[in-house]
């Protein structure tokens, strides 16, 4: 099977979409974090006060633009010997491809329950956006370990900047499989543009307030 190759677009336009994109993400990812302050004091205290001894934030490698590796921040939803007990997990994977996602993981703590649900869990990302490792839109980071199993075709998503959200997380999320997410992260790459980044992420808030999908 001959799969479609993404060409990057080096164009006049295609150069100011990225400097429009940048300022709207240095911008945005800097609001957001001044308007969500009060949010992020509230869910620290309660990840403490439910497991006192272990971290606020968790970082874990991933992979970015071009297969360049970052640490990305999130909020500590797990216990916190979580990547430990991945391996006796790995058979219970409830998502196709070459990433791993379980409904009823274990490892969730009770807050990690609600701000995964919400997604809140993954607003210190706003941190890597910052720093340049992220962008506000884009294909979602994957682990290094996901990488190691990536065909030609699958690593066409690694051609840009990672997003916090992206056409994956507001097109279905855990119930898209792994091939799929692909399929929609070669779209988005095709066709984004500042009216499509600001369309997922209206989206996005929306999904904040209780998205079914997310575990």
């Amino acid at each position: 099977m001959v799969y479609p190759h993404v060409v990057p677009n080096h164009s006049r336009s295609a150069k100011s979409y990225l400097f429009v994109k940048r300022i709207m993400d240095v911008m945005g990812a800097i609001f957001g974090l001044l308007l969500l302050s009060p949010l992020f004091a509230i869910v620290a205290l309660l990840i403490k006060l439910e497991d006192p001894r272990g971290p606020v934030f968790f970082h874990q490698i991933r992979v970015g633009k071009n297969e360049k590796n970052f640490h990305m921040f999130k909020f500590r939803s797990m216990v916190s010997n979580a990547e430990e007990l991945l391996e006796e997990l790995l058979d219970q994977n409830e998502v196709s491809g070459a990433m791993f996602k379980m409904k009823n993981d274990p490892r969730i703590t009770r807050i990690g329950k609600f701000i995964r649900k919400t997604s809140v869990d993954e607003l210190p990302q706003l941190w890597n956006v910052i720093r340049g490792d992220m962008s506000l839109v884009g294909p979602r980071p994957p682990l290094v370990r996901e990488v190691a199993d990536y065909s030609s075709y699958d690593k066409q998503r690694l051609r840009v900047t990672p997003g916090c959200t992206g056409l994956w997380q507001v097109s279905g999320r855990n119930n898209v499989g792994f091939e799929r997410m692909v399929e929609l992260d070669i779209r988005y790459i095709d066709r984004r543009s500042i009216t499509y980044d600001l369309r997922i992420i209206f989206k996005t808030i929306r999904m904040l307030f209780g998205d079914k999908d997310a575990f």
